[in-house]
C-alpha cells in the first residue's frame, strides 16, 4: 500500500482586502447625510417678524442672539440669562472675526425687553446689530 504525498500546496486564500462591502456602507451613509442635512434647522426656534425691505446677511453668522417669546435668551445655541449676557457676548466676540451681532427675536416680544437687551449689548461693546426677519411678500 503506497501513499502519494503532494508537496505542492495550492492556496485559495486571498490576502487582499475586500472593499466592496465597505463601499456599499459608505454610499448608504452618504445618501443618508445628503437627505438629512437640508432638514436640520440651525439655531433656536423663534417666530420671526415679517419685514418688507430686507438685505442679505451672511450664510452662517458667528454671533447670534435669539430671544424667544417667553424671554429666554440663547447666544449661539447656548442658553444665557440677563445677568450673564454681557460677559457671554464679550467672550463670543473674542473669537469672532465679524464684529456684528445678529438678533433673532420673536415677533410678539415686548419692546421693553428689546431695549433692556440693547443696553446690555451696548455695555458689552457691540456696535453693529443686525436684525433677522422673515421676508414679507407684497400681498401680506
Amino acid at each position: 500500500m503506497g501513499f502519494a504525498v503532494d508537496t505542492k500546496i495550492e492556496s485559495d486564500i486571498v490576502s487582499e482586502p475586500n472593499v466592496v462591502p465597505l463601499c456599499d456602507v459608505l454610499l448608504v451613509l452618504l445618501i443618508i447625510f445628503m437627505i438629512l442635512t437640508p432638514l436640520i434647522k440651525a439655531g433656536v426656534d423663534v417666530d420671526l417678524p415679517l419685514a418688507l425691505n430686507t438685505i442679505s446677511m451672511p450664510e452662517n453668522p458667528e454671533v447670534v442672539l435669539a430671544i424667544q417669546k417667553d424671554g429666554t435668551l440663547w447666544l449661539n445655541r447656548e442658553k444665557v440669562t440677563m445677568e450673564n449676557l454681557q460677559i457671554m457676548v464679550e467672550e463670543a466676540f473674542l473669537t469672532a472675526s465679524d464684529n456684528r451681532l445678529y438678533l433673532r427675536a420673536h415677533g410678539e416680544l415686548e419692546y421693553g425687553k428689546i431695549i433692556d437687551i440693547a443696553l446690555i449689548l451696548k455695555d458689552a461693546g457691540v456696535e453693529i446689530v443686525g436684525i433677522i426677519t422673515e421676508v414679507r411678500t407684497g400681498g401680506e
